[in-house]
């Protein structure tokens, strides 16, 4: 009896050591885990998870994670700027979560237009990096997205809307903000319930911040321009003890690059730009990630998760995730990987 006590405290330890520093090892069994460092990731269901340029949502006890649907095979679209992979445009997915590990699919949040060519939707477009915030005074949950063609000229945010977390959501339709084009976005809505529609603009050179309407559906003629010239995307925006941090990646196609990051008093402030948070070995790849997301901690206030993408140029629905601690050490956000 006193081992089989041993034995079961024993098992438990292992669980907690997982949960907090990553993966075991190739010769361990595989545990669930809250860090990713881009292993194969699946589902309850025994599914592998696709949920690229993903973002979260928390509404009432429940984690939603949104992301991009790659399916098929990938090929080369000509572009005079980089090397532009594409993939069939497979839609939304969401999934659900208590825990932020263990993830069900709850299906596809907003599907792809499968006949009509000129639709934004269409499965030969891009809809890229969805996110979505709940609007408590119209009681809808919003989901703003990058759309665009295949060659990237037409860079817009479209809109959707669904009275449930998971969806469907009902498309409606896609804008340029302000006249200004709309490329890699992360959606932001701060404690006072004001949202904010953060994306690279003027062909990547500047990050634009764009306050949304009451209703969140609507862009309006409030916005801030910041890193001017800074030739930045994949932002991911959140609050720490009043400031507000937003990590960004260079402009470098599909191939990784050092994260950088800024902080301001105000959304529409004025924003310092700092170095890279990634600290150790591949910090200067992001650990061979891009940013897509940071999500805050519930009940740990200085602790967040770093969420990016592996990408696989060659075979975008085989790009992996890579999800890490972040921590919040005298204001300034410390990303390691615990690989390292």
């Amino acid at each position: 009896m006193l081992l089989n006590i041993r034995l079961f405290f024993l098992s438990q330890f292992a669980f907690v050591v997982t949960l907090t520093y990553g993966q075991p090892t190739q010769s361990k069994p595989a545990i669930p885990s809250l860090t990713h460092t881009g292993e194969i990731w699946k589902d309850t269901d025994g599914n592998i998870i696709q949920a690229h340029g993903a973002g979260v949502l928390y509404h009432q006890g429940v984690y939603y994670l949104f992301g991009e649907i790659k399916k098929g095979k990938t090929w080369l679209v000509p572009n005079q700027s980089w090397e532009c992979y594409r993939v069939q445009a497979g839609g939304v997915s969401c999934y659900s979560s208590k825990d932020l590990v263990n993830w069900k699919n709850e299906g596809i949040a907003l599907a792809p237009n499968p006949t009509d060519a000129t639709h934004d939707l269409h499965l030969s477009k891009v809809i890229e990096r969805p996110k979505v915030v709940y609007n408590r005074q119209t009681r809808q949950f919003v989901m703003w997205m990058h759309v665009d063609s295949e060659t990237y000229g037409y860079s817009q945010a479209g809109v959707a809307v669904s009275d449930q977390p998971a969806g469907p959501y009902r498309y409606l339709g896609s804008v340029r903000p302000n006249g200004q084009m709309a490329r890699d976005m992360t959606l932001f809505k701060d404690s006072d319930e004001k949202a904010y529609l953060i994306f690279a603009s003027e062909s990547n050179a500047t990050m634009h911040i764009c306050q949304l309407s009451a209703d969140y559906l609507s862009p309006t003629s409030t916005y801030k321009r910041i890193l001017i010239g800074q030739h930045r995307e994949a932002p991911a925006m959140f609050k720490h003890q009043g400031r507000y941090y937003l990590i960004t990646s260079g402009c470098t196609g599909w191939a990784p690059n050092p994260a950088a990051y800024a902080m301001a008093s105000q959304p529409l402030g004025e924003w310092k730009t700092y170095g890279n948070p990634c600290i150790g070995p591949d910090a200067d790849s992001t650990f061979h990630a891009q940013s897509t997301f940071v999500l805050p901690l519930k009940g740990k206030p200085n602790e967040y998760l770093f969420m990016a993408d592996r990408w696989n140029k060659l075979d975008l629905e085989d790009s992996r995730y890579v999800w890490l601690p972040l921590h919040m050490v005298n204001q300034q956000p410390q990303i390691r990987c615990p690989e390292n």
